[in-house]
This record gives structure tokens, C-alpha cells and sequence, in this order.
């Protein structure tokens, strides 16, 4: 199973495709060239989500990496090992400030004043895009059991550098506890007051 890049993608220079904004997503999404809806059924819908919009665009910047790797990558070989080389590329993109130990900052969310610390893709921007291109390798025709992006590497890697960012600039990454849904549940009727 080979990957077939998309010519079309608007990340089609490395960019990263992380960070992009409201309206690189709006105006990304495909349309007919009527405007009219098309009789016939075709594989790209004429306004995706913002999650589909993205899942595509990161899917493409993911098969653009591999084209361009050296010796150039075809899906079926790509590994964990391979995913986390993207991951350390991105970086270069990133745009949270991740302080060093040494850094007097380090652990400070708010540092009153700038340091020479690296900019990083932030733990969270990271597990969102393992999250679709996961979902996008599976729709793409690969199988579950040989994701390259649910590799255990992929897992330990997002699990140390959200310890380490976390420790960094001092923020929690503790999972928010959702509030159950306030639904009408059904409760036994009380039983009768004592005369």
C-alpha cells in the first residue's frame, strides 16, 4: 500500500500543518466548480469539518515527509520509528516557548522576562495530530493492527514530553474531569411519607 500524495495540499512545503488558522481551514475545504450539488458521488464532500479539513491536511503534510525522506518512504515501510523522526521535524515549527533545566524559568507558566529556550510544538498540538493521522492511516486503507502511529514508541514519546513540558513551564496536563450530562434519570419514587 502505497501513499499517494495530494498535489493540491496547501502544506505541501513541510510547513507542519499544525498551526494553522481558521481561515487556511475555511478556505482549504473543496467545492464544486458550479456551486450546484453534483449528481454524482465523489469522495471529497463539498464543505468538510474543521476536523476533516485538518485530518487531510495533515495527512498530506505526513505523505509529503515521506516522499521527500531520504531514501524516500513508501506508507507500507514506514514505522514508529519513522513518526517520531516527523514528530522531532515539527518542532522546528513549533511555537511554545520549553524551558531548560538550567533556564531560571524553568517551571514558571508565566517567565516575566524572555530566555534563550527553544520553541517546541506543544504536547497537546502533537497528540491531536497522532490522534488524526491515526484515524487517517485506517481510512486510507492500512489496518489497525500495523498503524505506525499507535506504535508504543509514539505512545512513550507523547507520554515523556507532556512530563516534560508539564515540569518545564510549570503547567498540569491533568486530564479535565467532564461533568456527567444533566439528563432526566430516572430515580424510584420516594417512598411514602409516615403518617
Amino acid at each position: 500500500m502505497d501513499f499517494v500524495p495530494n498535489p493540491d495540499s496547501p502544506h505541501s512545503d513541510n510547513s507542519g500543518g499544525l498551526n494553522s488558522s481558521p481561515q487556511q481551514v475555511a478556505s482549504s475545504s473543496t467545492a464544486t466548480s458550479t456551486g450546484a450539488p453534483s449528481s454524482s458521488s465523489s469522495s471529497s464532500s463539498p464543505s468538510l469539518s474543521r476536523y476533516e479539513s485538518q485530518k487531510r491536511r495533515d495527512w498530506n503534510t505526513f505523505g509529503q515527509y515521506l516522499k521527500n525522506h531520504r531514501p524516500p518512504l513508501s506508507l507500507a515501510r514506514c514505522s514508529g520509528a519513522h513518526v517520531l523522526e516527523f514528530l522531532r521535524y515539527l518542532d522546528q515549527f513549533g511555537k511554545t516557548k520549553v524551558h531548560t533545566q538550567m533556564c531560571p524559568f524553568f517551571g514558571h507558566p508565566n517567565p516575566p522576562a524572555p530566555c534563550p529556550c527553544p520553541l517546541r510544538q506543544a504536547w497537546g498540538s502533537l497528540d491531536a495530530l497522532i490522534g488524526r493521522l491515526r484515524a487517517a492511516y485506517e481510512e486510507n486503507g492500512g489496518k489497525p493492527e500495523s498503524n505506525p502511529f499507535g506504535a508504543r514508541a509514539v505512545r512513550l514519546y507523547l507520554r515523556e514530553v507532556r512530563e516534560t513540558q508539564s515540569k518545564a513551564r510549570g503547567v498540569s496536563y491533568e486530564k479535565k474531569k467532564r461533568k456527567k450530562p444533566q439528563q432526566h434519570q430516572q430515580h424510584p419514587p420516594p417512598p411514602p411519607a409516615a403518617a
